[in-house]
């Protein structure tokens, strides 16, 4: 059936070289005051990332069934602002700071509107199967260029 909406899941998108993921605050996701626990914005900020480097044309699925390495978090510096309620729309902007041979720092931010609420620098490292840093792929790198304009370490 052409034009019918797409039954796929929602990935964000690239506006001026930043990640946008819009995600709704469920009941699941706050405390007995109907307030976002603050863990879960962790949550957020990986789904944001994966489905960021999804968009890259990253498939961080296929690496770790092949045994390539995955990222993992190394660092994670957090400031919350504001408190986030249950059926609230947040968008969660993502963008590359820096990339390095075998890493990522990431800056992500949850908004309510033009309201920051959490901000978070996170470092995320490639790791081979046996947990130990490795470079990332080449291509990543290269695709990370691409849409971050990110500095790339030596």
């Amino acid at each position: 059936m052409s034009g019918a909406p797409s039954d796929l899941p929602y990935s964000g998108r690239f506006v001026d070289r930043e990640h946008r993921f819009t995600v709704r605050v469920y009941y699941e996701d706050t405390d007995a005051g109907g307030v976002v626990y603050h863990a879960n914005f962790l949550r957020f900020f990986e789904r944001a990332r994966t489905d960021m480097l999804a968009l890259c044309g990253i498939d961080i699925a296929t690496a770790q069934h092949a045994g390539e390495g995955v990222y993992v978090v190394a660092a994670a510096e957090i400031k919350y602002v504001r408190p986030a309620r249950l059926g609230e729309a947040l968008t969660i902007l993502s963008r590359l700071e820096e990339v390095r041979q075998a890493a990522c720092v990431i800056q992500q931010r949850v908004m309510r509107d033009d309201q920051l609420v959490v901000e978070g620098r996170l470092t995320v490292a490639f790791v081979g199967a046996d947990g130990r840093p490795r470079r990332q792929p080449a291509a990543w790198i290269e695709a990370f260029q691409g849409y971050s304009g990110a500095e790339q370490a030596q």
